[in-house]
């Protein structure tokens, strides 16, 4: 046998015992039962949420904040930078139909990194009157019982508790296109390396104790990567501690979507990742099954009359796992995984190009970042 053709049976095994690894290991951590947590009582816990301008299902997501069923005292605090933005009649009128929570619209821009959502977060995070601080997106719909999933995660050793969002209610083929990305791919990644002790941190979801940021640079450290996710951890191994994710991933309904949106902003976290982590990012390459597929391909022979056997195989363990999980799982879903696989050397060589993006009419340069 050739190296040229071990080379080929190296990629191809690699990339279908990794697939099916990571859908094995995604499984297994939304099956997992509860772990001790190490937060005795039912401690006081600010949520922060920050706002900018209308998003699909937004006052359903907003809502989902104050319809918590944790007994504990709770604060809300939603951060915008604008008192003109068109966002806050919704968060007003949401805080006076919740009398009994605590809640705040705090407005204004504290300049403190390249990175926006986090300059307007820090007035938030400076007014927080609790130790225990979830900073959460607002497209992300939180379960009643979202502060309880939190404190039940923060096990020993812990020094953040994270969630990745799994797309819902995808409206158009695009819109399903998008949960491709984020569901069977990439949730699958995060919660595959979770299961071996490896968690990421996912800007969606962080739920940190004040004196894990504190004490290890402050607020504006998050400001230090192209995104608050690689920076945050970075901050918590830097720390000795471990990043936890939630067995389960909480939901972010998706609505409607163009593809040139979808395109731009996964072309804009594969960039936060090249960056951020070289080094999984150069393998990323082989996880879709377009690579294998060529490979068998190049092998000939009686490789290529198995193709199809592997393909069935390898979009029937996503089906597997998005039935687990109770993510969409439609033929026409499966079309957008074949579709994100086929697109997904394209967006690998993509990354690639420039050392920024534009993120909401902000442009973000890698050039000022160190990199670690």
């Amino acid at each position: 046998m050739t190296t040229f053709a071990l080379v080929l049976w190296a990629i191809l095994g690699l990339s279908l015992v990794s697939h099916l690894a990571t859908v094995a290991a995604a499984a297994f951590v939304m099956r997992r039962g509860k772990a001790d947590s190490a937060i005795d009582g039912t401690p006081g816990i600010t949520v922060l949420r920050p706002v900018c301008g209308i998003e699909n299902h937004i006052e359903d997501t907003l809502r989902s904040t104050f319809e918590f069923t944790y007994v504990g005292p709770v604060e809300l605090l939603f951060c915008v930078q604008s008192a003109d933005d068109p966002i806050c009649p919704i968060v007003q009128s949401l805080i006076a139909e919740y009398p009994h929570v605590e809640a705040k619209l705090l407005v204004g821009n504290d300049v403190i990194s390249g990175n926006p959502k986090l300059n307007n977060l820090v007035k938030g995070w400076n007014a927080a009157k609790y130790d225990y601080i979830l900073m959460s997106d607002s497209n992300v719909l939180l379960p009643k019982d979202y502060l309880e999933r939190l404190i039940g995660r923060w096990t020993a050793g812990t020094g953040l508790v994270t969630s990745p969002p799994v797309g819902i209610k995808p409206e158009n083929f695009w819109a399903r296109f998008e949960c491709a990305w984020l569901n069977t791919y990439q949730d699958r990644w995060q919660l595959g390396s979770e299961a071996v002790g490896n968690g990421f941190a996912q800007g969606k979801m962080l739920f940190w104790r004040r004196d894990v940021v504190e004490e290890n640079g402050g607020l504006a450290v998050l400001g230090k990567e192209m995104a608050e996710d690689i920076a945050s951890t970075k901050l918590v191994r830097g720390a000795g501690l471990k990043v936890r994710l939630l067995n389960e991933p909480l939901p972010q309904p998706i609505g409607e979507r163009r593809f040139s949106d979808v395109w731009k902003r996964q072309v804009r976290w594969a960039k936060v990742r090249r960056l951020g982590v070289p080094l999984y990012f150069f393998a990323e390459v082989l996880t879709g099954a377009l690579i294998p597929t060529i490979a068998m391909l190049m092998l000939g022979g009686d490789m290529i009359g198995l193709i199809p056997a592997m393909l069935v195989l390898w979009y029937s363990a996503e089906w597997v796992l998005a039935r687990i999980g109770g993510w969409p799982a439609t033929a026409m879903d499966i079309g957008a995984w074949i579709l994100r696989d086929l697109s997904l050397p394209v967006l690998w060589l993509s990354a690639w190009f420039g050392r920024g993006f534009e993120w909401r009419g902000n442009a973000m340069h890698a050039a000022d970042v160190t990199e670690k």
